[in-house]
């Protein structure tokens, strides 16, 4: 018989099937023990479903709830109305939500432990879900950025239980070919190849040196957070906002790397990239960049080259590089990764509505780089499920 229980720690589930259900190359347990630990309440409530059957732990659903403002949501072109409308009723400037998924994770996973039915825990998950975001006061639910993996499991929901499927931002990922940098750049099309030759040939003049740095002590997190927290206004697309205890909680893993470049004579901090070694994966989760450095030095390619060199050295076969960005990351070589959203609201007008804007939505509506991209390729368009 199944059984689900919302824990409200990632110490209330067992560690065997923590390490046989989220292992390299995803996020485990002690990603999400991060987020917990980063005092980020204001924003979040996490919780994870631990699914049993027979008593028998089986798998994992990490999860979170979150007032997710409204502008995330609508149509831009809603968007005034219901500026105008907040003033007066601020509740309906945000839309409380019970995901799924975790906030700033690349992927959506549901963690299964070895002979789990798929099709019969998500079910059981969606059901349990429903009756918990009702509890909690959320009239939304959303199966946050699923890959195609999982697809099998939650394209049934949308027949029996009434979800829609909302196409979101795509991952990316770059297969590393050969076994050093000058292979990765061979791998490249030719286009592309001679446009970053030119753009490296520009920026390995500049008056940089990189440096690997492991638990990165006060000073160092100090510069780290400040490229981050620039980087982070600069950024169009904000769902969530992390803060200093997250980054010193993440540098305690032990596969946690910055890959830094600082200015030779001053020994200035000028960019970074936090990334992840998981087994022959690397994940370029975070970067930090001073914008205030000339363009020509094009520190963005220069962080980006010293990474794949690490990556490389530390013998990774693979580099995914998350949602947004797209244009530099497309030059680069990147392959889009499919994602999905599967949502429900509780009201069943409002659900249908969003139901109609979702099917409008896809690569090109949500990004202008994706667009272009799309243009180029279109037999990578995603489909609209349904």
């Amino acid at each position: 018989m199944y059984k689900i229980q919302w824990q409200q720690s990632v110490e209330d589930i067992p560690e065997a099937l923590w390490q046989e259900s989220f292992a390299a190359p995803y996020e485990g347990k002690w990603w999400y023990a991060a987020l917990e630990r980063a005092g980020l309440d204001a924003q979040f409530k996490f919780m994870y479903g631990l699914v049993s059957y027979n008593d028998k732990p089986l798998a994992i659903a990490p999860a979170f709830l979150m007032d997710v403002p409204i502008a995330l949501v609508i149509p831009p072109a809603l968007l005034p109305i219901f500026n105008i409308l907040g003033k007066f009723f601020p509740a309906l400037l945000y839309q409380r939500t019970f995901f799924i998924g975790s906030p700033c994770s690349d992927e959506g996973r549901v963690g299964l432990g070895h002979g789990a039915n798929s099709l019969e825990v998500f079910a059981l998950i969606n059901k349990a879900m429903r009756t918990k975001a009702d509890e909690l006061g959320a009239s939304m639910r959303v199966w946050k950025d699923f890959a195609q993996e999982q697809q099998p499991a939650l394209v049934p929901l949308l027949k029996n239980d009434g979800l829609f499927h909302l196409v979101s931002f795509p991952g990316t990922n770059l297969y590393l070919d050969g076994k050093n940098k000058n292979d990765y750049i061979s791998s490249l099309k030719a286009s592309r190849r001679n446009k970053i030759k030119k753009k490296m040939k520009q920026a390995n003049d500049a008056p940089v040196y990189v440096e690997i740095v492991s638990y990165p002590n006060t000073a160092v997190m100090d510069e780290i957070f400040s490229l981050f927290w620039q980087t982070y206004e600069k950024g169009n697309t904000k769902f969530e906002q992390l803060n200093r205890a997250f980054f010193e909680e993440i540098s305690q893993y032990e596969n946690s790397h910055y890959v830094i470049l600082r200015k030779n004579e001053s020994k200035e901090m000028l960019c970074f990239m936090l990334c992840f070694k998981l087994g022959e994966h690397v994940v370029n989760k975070f970067i930090g960049i001073d914008y205030s450095q000339p363009k020509e030095w094009f520190l963005y390619f220069r962080l980006w080259d010293a990474a794949v060199e690490w990556s490389y050295s530390v013998g990774a076969t693979s580099i995914q590089s998350g949602q947004t960005g797209y244009a530099p990351k497309i030059e680069l070589g990147n392959e889009m990764v499919a994602l999905s959203n599967y949502c429900q609201h509780k009201n069943p007008v409002v659900n249908f509505i969003y139901q109609l804007v979702a099917k409008t939505i896809n690569w090109d509506t949500l990004d202008p780089d994706l667009a272009i991209y799309v243009k180029a390729y279109p037999e990578l368009k995603p489909a609209n499920l349904k």
